[in-house]
């Protein structure tokens, strides 16, 4: 099992961590005041003026040495036609067959330099009310690096320590 002391609040820390985020980018450009009329959000998908449309997904990444993957929980926005065919297939069992649905990254990660916003993804659907699996699209920004190849324990570690206590490593 993963497991590591932390850097900043000295504790022993098991099991590789997931980090998710509550809504996606484009809810937050809505004024609070606004959004209970103009946004539809869920814990799995959201709308936003009946003409944008999001589904929460996970960004697994290899962590060289362990079974179990780190997970980013993303937010994808689809067009109109797929995301009602994602949610004619919600509550559907079987449903990995389904072709992905092409999407567009809209998470903003406290932990990348360069904008995640509006990488290309594709969203492959898993069976049994698992969340989408998301797969950016290969190029050589750092989440899509990281997907493909994997990070290091160390990696973790210092993304561990900035989504829960903010502290970026110094470069």
């Amino acid at each position: 099992m993963f497991e590591f002391k932390c850097n900043t609040c000295d504790k022993i820390h098991q099991g590789v961590p997931t980090f998710g985020y509550e809504f996606p980018i484009y809810y937050l450009d809505v004024p609070e005041n606004e959004r209970s009329e103009r946004c539809f959000l869920t814990s799995d998908t959201c709308v936003i003026d009946d003409k944008f449309f999001f589904v929460r997904g996970c960004v697994e990444i290899h962590v060289h040495g362990e079974e179990e993957p780190f997970i980013w929980g993303v937010w994808v926005s689809l067009s109109e036609k797929s995301f009602f065919r994602f949610q004619e297939l919600y509550e559907v069992a079987e449903r990995d067959e389904e072709p992905p649905f092409f999407g567009w990254l809209n998470t903003c990660f406290a932990d990348y330099s360069t904008e995640e916003e509006n990488l290309k993804t594709n969203v492959y659907l898993r069976n049994n009310g698992i969340r989408p699996y998301i797969d950016i699209e290969p190029t050589n920004h750092r989440l899509a690096v990281e997907q493909r190849e994997g990070i290091s324990k160390e990696r973790l570690i210092e993304i561990y320590e900035l989504m829960t206590h903010g502290k970026r490593k110094e470069l």
